[in-house]
């Protein structure tokens, strides 16, 4: 079904390297990474990223923010993004993986998962949990 799965928000620092380790985590038998529609490239991830991610138990050491690309978009299965504004960007990109892309949030009440980026511990908490939320309800309809 799906090998290999992209998580993509806009930094590649925040979001998508949390929901990334998440689904490492989950999926060690599949191919698991993230990258950014507007990209920090090679940048550690958010160190308010790192500490909350850390009070969960996940690690985001070693992180380096990616730039997506096409070649990149067609390597991958699935394609999952935080906002619609990502699946549009990708598709602008890449208009024949529209339908391999979607939202992270898409099993969950909040479809689209707010940027924490520069705001409070109490921001990148909740959208932590949004995160782990979503992922663990891919990996429920991934394993069905």
């Amino acid at each position: 079904m799906f090998d290999s799965i992209l998580i993509v928000c806009t930094g590649n620092i925040c979001r998508s390297p949390i929901a990334e380790r998440l689904l490492r985590c989950k999926f060690q038998n599949k191919i698991i990474d993230s990258a950014g529609t507007g990209a920090l490239i090679d940048h550690a991830a958010d160190n308010t990223a790192i500490e909350i991610s850390k009070k969960y138990g996940l690690d985001l050491s070693n992180h380096k923010g990616r730039q997506i690309t096409s070649a990149m978009i067609r390597k991958y299965d699935l394609i999952l993004v935080m906002e619609k504004g990502h699946i549009e960007k990708i598709c602008t990109i890449s208009p024949e993986s529209r339908g391999k892309t979607m939202l992270l949030g898409h099993w969950i009440d909040i479809k689209e998962i707010p940027d924490p980026y520069r705001k409070s511990n109490e921001a990148f908490d909740s959208v932590y949990k949004l995160i782990e939320k979503a992922c663990n309800s891919w990996v429920e309809k991934i394993n069905a």
